[in-house]
C-alpha cells in the first residue's frame, strides 16, 4: 500500500467521529465542543501575514500621535473623541452619524459582492481566536487529537497541569487586551498612570478593566465560536444579502458528487463517482464545525480553512485542487471561470466613493467653529439713535495651535461691536471659549423687526474662519 494510501486511510479513521455529527449541537440541543485541527496552507500563510498586520496596528496605535492628538481615542466619559487625529466635539456628531450610516452602506454593498471575507479576515472575534488564542491551545495541549485526548482524559496530573496553564495564559492575555482595549478610551498616558497610582486612587477605572478582563476571557476560553454563529448581527444579516453573484467559499458539488472513498488506481471518471473522496478534512478544520459540503451557511465565517485542506488532500491522491474554492454559487452551477463582472466592477467603484466620502467628512470640517446666540428672554435696545443687541459667542478652536482672533459683522454693514474684554480673543488649541458682544446699528439701518445678520470670525492676518448667520432684532415698522 503506497504511503498516500496510507495518509488517506488513517484520516478516514481518524475523523470516523465527525460522519454524523457536524455542528456545535449535538442531537440533544447540548453544545458540541469544537476541536479543529491546526489548519495549513497558502490560504494560512496570507491570513497568518494579515493578522501580524492587523495586529501589530492593534498593539501599536494608542501610542501614535498626529499634530500631538492621539490617532484613535473615544473618551465617552470626558467627551474627547479623536479618529485620525482628528478631534471630534458633540457640534461634529452629526458627521459621525453621517459616517456611521455611511459605513453600514459599506458593509451591506461589499458583503453582496465579495461575502463575509472580513468575517474570516479582518474580525477582531476571528482575529483574537484564531491567531491568538487557539495557536496557544494548540502549542499548550497539542493539535485536534491531543486536545480531544485530553478532554477525555480524567482530571490526573497532566490534565490539570495543561489546563491551568492554558487558562493562565489565556487570562494573561485577556488582560493585556483590556488594557490597550482601555487605551483607546482613556490613553496610554493615563492608562499608566493609572497603573502606577494603583486600585485605591482609581477604583472606578479599576473595575472597569476587571470587566473587560472578564469579557474577553470569557469570549475566547468559552463562548468562542458561538459568537459567530449565535451573538454576531452580521452572521444573520449576510443571509439576506448574498445571491448567486456573491463571492463566497464554495464547494463544487458538480465536480466533487457522488463521494466515495479513494481507492488506488481506480478510475473514478469511468465509475461515475465525483472528487470528493469523503475525507472530512474539511469538517476537521472548521473553526464552526460546518460541513461546507452541505452549501452555504450562516455559520461558515470565509475562513479558507477548508480551502487549504482539501487543496492538500486533492495534491495527495493527484486530482486537480479548487474543489473548494472561492467562487460565485452561479459560476459553480453553471460551470463557468470566474469572472469580475460589470457588477462587481460597479459595486467596487461605488465604494470607493464612500471611502472618498468618509474621508471628505472627517476632514472638511474647519479648525474653528463659531456660534452667536441672544440670551434667553433678551431683546434690543435704543440709546443714541443706535439699536443694540446682546449675543453670547462659543468659539472652538479645533486645532493644536493658538489662535488670536476678532469678531466682524460682515452684513449688513456699519455695524459697531461692544466687547466685554479684550478685542483681541486669544484661543488655544482645543479650546472652547464663550463671552459676551454687544453689535449695534444706526436705527435707519434697520429696515425690518427681525433683520439676517452674518457674524464673521477672522484670524490674525484678517483670514475668515468661520462665519455664523443670526437675526439682529429691531422696533417693528409698519411698512408704508
Amino acid at each position: 500500500m503506497s504511503a498516500e494510501s496510507n495518509n488517506i486511510k488513517s484520516l478516514e479513521i481518524e475523523n470516523e467521529e465527525f460522519r454524523n455529527s457536524v455542528g456545535t449541537m449535538d442531537e440533544t440541543g447540548k453544545r458540541k465542543w469544537i476541536f479543529p485541527r491546526k489548519p495549513k496552507g497558502k490560504y494560512t500563510n496570507y491570513r497568518d501575514y494579515t493578522s501580524y498586520a492587523l495586529l501589530a496596528l492593534f498593539f501599536g496605535l494608542p501610542f501614535i500621535k498626529i499634530n500631538n492628538n492621539p490617532f484613535f481615542l473615544f473618551n465617552v466619559i470626558d467627551r474627547k473623541f479623536f479618529i485620525l487625529g482628528q478631534p471630534f466635539y458633540l457640534q461634529d456628531f452629526f458627521i459621525l452619524a453621517l459616517g456611521a450610516v455611511t459605513s453600514v452602506i459599506f458593509v451591506m454593498l461589499f458583503t453582496v459582492v465579495f461575502g463575509r471575507i472580513f468575517c474570516g479576515w479582518l474580525c477582531p472575534q476571528t482575529l483574537f481566536m484564531e491567531m491568538v488564542f487557539r495557536k496557544i491551545e494548540y502549542w499548550i495541549e497539542g493539535d485536534r487529537n491531543k486536545q480531544m485526548k485530553l478532554d477525555r482524559q480524567e482530571w490526573d496530573a497532566e490534565k490539570i497541569r495543561k489546563r491551568l496553564t492554558k487558562w493562565a495564559v489565556f487570562l494573561l492575555i485577556s488582560i493585556v487586551i483590556s488594557t490597550f482595549m482601555f487605551m483607546y478610551i482613556v490613553g496610554y498616558e493615563q492608562v499608566f498612570q493609572i497603573m502606577l497610582e494603583g486600585p485605591s486612587e482609581h477604583p472606578l477605572k479599576f473595575i472597569t478593566m476587571i470587566f473587560f478582563t472578564m469579557t474577553f476571557y470569557f469570549v475566547f476560553a468559552w463562548l468562542r465560536e458561538q459568537v459567530c454563529t449565535l451573538v454576531c448581527p452580521y452572521g444573520r444579516l449576510q443571509g439576506v444579502l448574498i445571491d448567486k453573484q456573491t463571492i463566497n467559499v464554495y464547494y463544487d458539488f458538480k465536480r466533487g458528487e457522488g463521494r466515495s472513498k479513494w481507492r488506488n488506481n481506480e478510475d473514478r471518471k469511468a465509475a461515475g463517482k465525483g472528487d470528493c473522496i469523503d475525507c472530512n478534512q474539511c469538517v476537521v478544520v472548521c473553526p464552526t464545525g460546518i460541513d461546507i459540503r452541505n452549501g452555504q451557511q450562516l455559520e461558515c465565517v470565509n475562513c479558507t480553512a477548508c480551502i487549504d485542506a482539501c487543496d492538500e488532500i486533492m495534491d495527495k491522491v493527484g486530482l486537480p485542487k479548487g474543489l473548494i474554492r472561492y467562487a460565485t454559487e452561479s459560476e459553480i452551477e453553471n460551470s463557468e471561470k470566474f469572472k469580475f463582472t460589470s457588477r462587481m466592477k460597479a459595486t467596487t467603484v461605488i465604494l470607493a466613493l464612500l471611502i472618498g466620502f468618509l474621508g471628505f467628512l472627517m476632514y472638511d470640517r474647519g479648525s474653528m467653529e463659531a456660534k452667536f446666540i441672544k440670551p434667553a428672554g433678551s431683546t434690543f435696545f435704543i440709546k443714541d439713535g443706535k439699536i443694540t443687541n446682546t449675543f453670547i459667542y462659543t468659539l472652538l478652536n479645533k486645532s493644536n495651535e493658538k489662535k488670536v482672533l476678532t469678531i466682524k459683522v460682515i452684513t449688513p454693514e456699519n455695524a459697531e461691536i461692544t466687547y466685554f474684554g479684550s478685542e483681541k480673543i486669544i484661543l488655544k488649541g482645543d479650546q472652547i471659549l464663550k463671552g459676551n458682544i454687544n453689535i449695534s446699528f444706526p436705527e435707519d439701518k434697520i429696515k425690518f423687526s427681525k433683520q439676517n445678520m452674518t457674524i464673521g470670525v477672522f484670524d490674525e492676518n484678517g483670514k475668515l474662519v468661520d462665519s455664523f448667520e443670526t437675526n439682529f432684532e429691531g422696533p417693528f415698522k409698519l411698512a408704508l
